[in-house]
C-alpha cells in the first residue's frame, strides 16, 4: 500500500529524519489555521496517490495569505479529488539529492539507490545516465552497516559535515524501511539548505500489508475508485482504466502479459482482475468486480495447474447464471483438468479457445463490433 507524503514524513520525522515544518489541512478552515501556524512563504501540496504531481499543478507556493487561500481553494476544486493538503514552510535550497531503498529480488538483499541529482525522474537517469546513480545493497541479516554508509556518501563526492550527515539519513531511512515492512522508502527530493542542513523535501513510502505493523489500515482514501477499495477489501488484486475490455485472469504473470497482448492487438483494458491462488474458487466475486465497471467484453484467461481448470470453470458457469451478464464472455481456461473444463463451457454455449492469443484477438474484434458472439 502506498502511502500519503504527509504520512511517510510523519514516519521519517518517528526516525530523525529531518522534515519541514507542515500540517495537513482538510478544509479552508484547516488551512488558514495552517498557515497561521507555519508561516510565510509557504508550499501547498495536494495529497493525492500519483507521481508527477508538480507537473500537474498539485504543488503550489505562495508567499502571501491570500494567495496561499486561493491556490489551496483551486486544489481543493480540482479534478483530481483532493481531500488533504500539506501546508509546509518554504526551504531555503542549495542543492538536491535523491536518496532511497527498496528490495532487489534477484539477490534477496536491501538495496540503497542515491544520486546527486535530487527531484529527478530516477527511472529515466538510470536509462540514459546510470553513472550518476550510486547502488549499494545490504544484507537484511546484517543490517545497515558504517561501509554501507561510506559507499553512498564517497559514491555522491560528498565530505565532511554533508557526507555526515547524508549517512545519518540513510541509517535512519533503513530503519523506516525495515520498521514499516516497506517494499520502498524514498526522499526525492533530499534537501540540502543554504544554511547546510538537510531536509525531506518529499518523501515516498509503500509497505508490504502482509508484514506492516498495522499503523496504516486499508481505507477509501488510498483508492481511485469504489471497486479498487472493495477489491481490496476482498483481497482480489484489481485496478480499473479506461479501455472497454475486462481481464479476468488467474496468475498475476499471466494477467500482465495478457494486458500486453491486448494492448498490441489493438484493444484497450477497461479493468485488470487477478483472481488466481488463493482466490481461483472466487469467481463469482471476481465477476462481481468486472461487472461494475463497464466494458463491452469479458475475457477470462487462466492456465491453472494447483489452481484447477474445471474448478475455475465450474464457479465462472456459476456466475453467470447467478450474475446473468449482458456482455459476452471470451475464454480460455488451460490447465489441470482442462478437458472437464472445456465440457463445462460448452454446457452454457460458451466456445472454449485454446489459445490465449486467439482469445485476445476475439475479445478485441468484439469490443471493436467487427465479432459477435
Amino acid at each position: 500500500m502506498k502511502l500519503f507524503e504527509f504520512q511517510a514524513k510523519e514516519a521519517f520525522a518517528e526516525n530523525a529524519i529531518p522534515v519541514p515544518k507542515g500540517m495537513v489541512a482538510t478544509s479552508m478552515e484547516e488551512v488558514k489555521t495552517a498557515l497561521h501556524s507555519i508561516g510565510l512563504p509557504c508550499v501547498i501540496k495536494a495529497q493525492v496517490l500519483s507521481g508527477g504531481r508538480g507537473k500537474a499543478g498539485l504543488i503550489q507556493f505562495a508567499e502571501s495569505v491570500e494567495e496561499a487561500q486561493q491556490k489551496a481553494k483551486e486544489l481543493f476544486d480540482s479534478k483530481h479529488n483532493v481531500r488533504k493538503l500539506l501546508i509546509e514552510e518554504a526551504v531555503d535550497i542549495a542543492r538536491e539529492l535523491y536518496l532511497a531503498v527498496t528490495i532487489d529480488p534477484v539477490s534477496a538483499t536491501a538495496l540503497f539507490i542515491a544520486c546527486a541529482e535530487g527531484g529527478v525522474e530516477i527511472e529515466k537517469l538510470a536509462a540514459e545516465q546510470p553513472d550518476k546513480i550510486v547502488s549499494v545493497k545490504v544484507d537484511l541479516d546484517w543490517s545497515f552497516m558504517p561501509h554501507h554508509m561510506r559507499e553512498i556518501t564517497f559514491g555522491l563526492g560528498l565530505e565532511g559535515e554533508e557526507a555526515k550527515q547524508v549517512g545519518a539519513i540513510a541509517k535512519n531511512l533503513f530503519s523506516v524501511f525495515r520498521k514499516h515492512g516497506a517494499e520502498l522508502a524514498e526522499i526525492n527530493p533530499l534537501f540540502i539548505t543554504k544554511q547546510g542542513s538537510l531536509i525531506a523535501g518529499d518523501g515516498k513510502l509503500i509497505i508490504d500489508d502482509c508484514v506492516s505493523d498495522g499503523k496504516y489500515p486499508l481505507s477509501r482514501e488510498y483508492f481511485d475508485t469504489d471497486t479498487e477499495y472493495e477489491a481490496a477489501l476482498a483481497g482480489i488484486p484489481y485496478l480499473q482504466f479506461d479501455g472497454d475490455i475486462a481481464l479476468m485472469c488467474a496468475g498475476a504473470g499471466l494477467t500482465t502479459t495478457v494486458f500486453d497482448l491486448v494492448h498490441y492487438a489493438g484493444g484497450k483494458v477497461a479493468s485488470y482482475l487477478e483472481f488466481g491462488g488463493p482466490n481461483y474458487t472466487r469467481a463469482k466475486d471476481a465477476m462481481q468486480l468486472c461487472l461494475k465497471n463497464p466494458s463491452k467484453v469479458i475475457l477470462v484467461v487462466t492456465f491453472g495447474t494447483i489452481a484447477r481448470a474445471d474448478v475455475m470453470a465450474t464457479g465462472l458457469v456459476e456466475a453467470i447464471a447467478e450474475l446473468k451478464p449482458a456482455v459476452p464472455i471470451v475464454t480460455c481456461i488451460r490447465g489441470t483438468n482442462e478437458e472437464e473444463a472445456f465440457a463445462t463451457l460448452r454446457s452454457i454455449g460458451l466456445e472454449p479457445l485454446y489459445e490465449t492469443e486467439d482469445a485476445v484477438q476475439r475479445a478485441v474484434d468484439i469490443a471493436a463490433g467487427r465479432h459477435a458472439l
